[in-house]
């Protein structure tokens, strides 16, 4: 039976009721009361949020408690490495985090409306609205805003012959990152891996096979993208061939060493003669090894542990070059992309298990004795590696997430080719026929219409703020020429170019992510309006 939290008593009109156990030690906020200290909560994460949404917007300094420092300028990441104490707080970064595993773009954007939403709410409530009546005006008017992006949404051409306009999105994505300097380059780099990887009749594309390796020093334009796969690893002996042409390589998860005797025995090697033997049985052992694996036609053998220096010697004067200590993730990247299997046992090694690559070499970097290892022109040509060079570990782990993110919106417009136009242009023509749908209302929902019509303004409100113009007016501005040109296009000019045409600027977003945005903080903050009662150990 399960144990109540206090003990159970009966009135005089024989109703029970239960006396709860260590009342006092709670803290208890129930009501509006509790409604606002969320509301609260959720504002305070999206101001500190807002300023780094838009090209312009600013970047965040997270240190960790044993000093690791992140300089980010991506939501998802920036909440993640925050230490939120706050259970609405909490809530937060798992909003961002959703965004970011559906989608990968537009984390910032969607905290930000989650918290206009919310301070919306509050002034609602103020006027003595029920919560639940706000709540479901907010759902409704959600929908009414992402029934009118599908119809302002607008086909997009992917073609592989015609790259240009997905490189105008993954610019746009790349736009507010750190990489902004040679973003173009960056773009391209994105959409060509994508696109290769990508299977666009079934408009799937595997992130499995894309694989992102960062190496300190260079600068950032040094960035490339290798058709192939990239190995932080060298070959094991410095005298090896330093460049291998059609190569047949042996994928190897044994160690290339000599059986141990494998008995709970001792093993007593009394004389010279005994442990000279031992010695000559090893090296036959594995000189067979070796046979087997020349013998099966492999010129490169890849090895997944290590072995010793013996062995490396050995294999040197068998001319057959290998790697050591390649993981695990690594391995089997390298196996999908030469066609090869990976081999657990020696005896199972055969010539139709091997991979093939036109070209394996060493890269090394600068004067450092960095090197790495290249496999390219590989029978399965659809795994790549994207290489990221920058001037510190900040600035290639930065570059890395921003990549990532173009990665991500460029396998979103793949699976879904409608487009919107970004710079706060959907957002306001959203805001305006969500207000239009209010005046046409005729229950309480409508003050929740109205509400979220001035909630969607806070992203082009941020954008104007964070590119340095006047928030209210580039709003009143924009706003009046949406509906006097009658234009979706008109967005905040972040670029301070005189144009607000976000067509011309090839500021593109996609549908997909938009909707996306608008449906989790409408989630969110509806799951907010109805939570009435919170109970709390008195000492936190």
């Amino acid at each position: 039976m399960m144990s109540l939290p206090g003990s159970i008593a009966f009135d005089e009109y024989g109703r029970p009721f239960i006396i709860l156990r260590d009342q006092e030690n709670q803290k208890r906020l129930t009501g509006n009361e509790a409604i606002k200290s969320h509301i609260t909560a959720g504002r305070q994460i999206a101001s500190t949020i807002r300023t780094s949404l838009g090209p312009k917007g600013l970047d965040k300094m997270m240190v960790s408690g044993d000093g690791d420092v992140t300089v980010t300028n991506d939501g998802a990441t920036i909440l993640k490495l925050m230490d939120v104490d706050h259970e609405i707080g909490k809530l937060m970064v798992q909003l961002s985090q959703s965004q970011d595993d559906e989608i990968g773009d537009g984390t910032t954007g969607v905290v930000v409306l989650a918290g206009a939403l919310l301070e919306q709410a509050e002034s609602l409530l103020d006027r003595g609205i029920h919560p639940i009546r706000i709540a479901d005006g907010f759902e409704l008017a959600a929908q009414c805003a992402i029934k009118h992006l599908d119809s302002i949404a607008s086909p997009f051409p992917i073609s592989l012959d015609n790259k240009e306009p997905l490189v105008q999105v993954a610019m746009t994505t790349l736009g507010s990152k750190i990489v902004n300097k040679c973003h173009r380059q960056m773009a391209e780099i994105a959409v060509d891996a994508v696109l290769t990887v990508a299977d666009l009749e079934k408009k799937d594309v595997n992130f499995e096979l894309i694989k992102l390796e960062c190496k300190v020093g260079g600068r950032m334009e040094d960035t490339c993208l290798v058709k192939g796969v990239v190995v932080d690893k060298t070959m094991s002996h410095s005298q090896m061939p330093k460049v291998l042409k059609d190569v047949k390589l042996a994928i190897l998860t044994c160690p290339f060493e000599p059986p141990k005797p494998k008995t709970k025995h001792k093993l007593d090697v009394t004389s010279a003669e005994d442990y000279r033997k031992l010695r000559e049985y090893e090296q036959e052992k594995f000189l067979s090894m070796v046979k087997q694996v020349k013998d099966a036609g492999a010129t490169l053998a890849i090895c997944q542990w290590g072995f010793d220096d013996e062995a490396n010697h050995l294999l040197l004067q068998q001319e057959l070059p290998a790697v050591r200590w390649v993981g695990g993730p690594e391995i089997e990247l390298i196996a999908i992309a030469t066609g090869g299997r990976i081999v657990p046992r020696f005896e199972e090694l055969t010539a139709d298990k091997l991979g093939q690559a036109g070209i394996v070499r060493e890269l090394s970097f600068g004067t450092t004795k960095d090197k790495m290892l290249v496999i390219e022109d590989c029978k399965n040509t659809r795994a790549v590696t994207i290489l990221i060079r920058g001037g510190n570990q900040m600035i290639t782990a930065e570059a890395k997430r921003s990549i990532h993110d173009a990665l991500c919106v460029v396998r979103s417009l793949i699976k879904d080719s409608r487009i919107v136009y970004g710079g706060g242009a959907a957002e306001i023509s959203c805001s305006l026929a969500v207000a239009r749908e209010a005046d046409q209302l005729s229950t309480l929902e409508q003050y929740a219409f109205r509400s979220f019509s001035v909630a969607l303004e806070s992203v082009p409100l941020a954008l104007a703020e964070n590119s340095g113009l006047l928030p209210i007016e580039t709003l009143s501005e924009l706003k009046s020429r949406q509906v006097a040109e009658n234009s979706t296009t008109l967005g905040v000019d972040c670029m301070l170019s005189g144009n607000s045409d976000m067509k011309e600027h090839h500021v593109i977003e996609s549908l997909h992510s938009k909707k996306q945005q608008i449906l989790l903080a409408t989630q969110l903050v509806k799951m907010i309006l109805k939570i009435d009662d919170v109970r709390t150990p008195a000492d936190k």
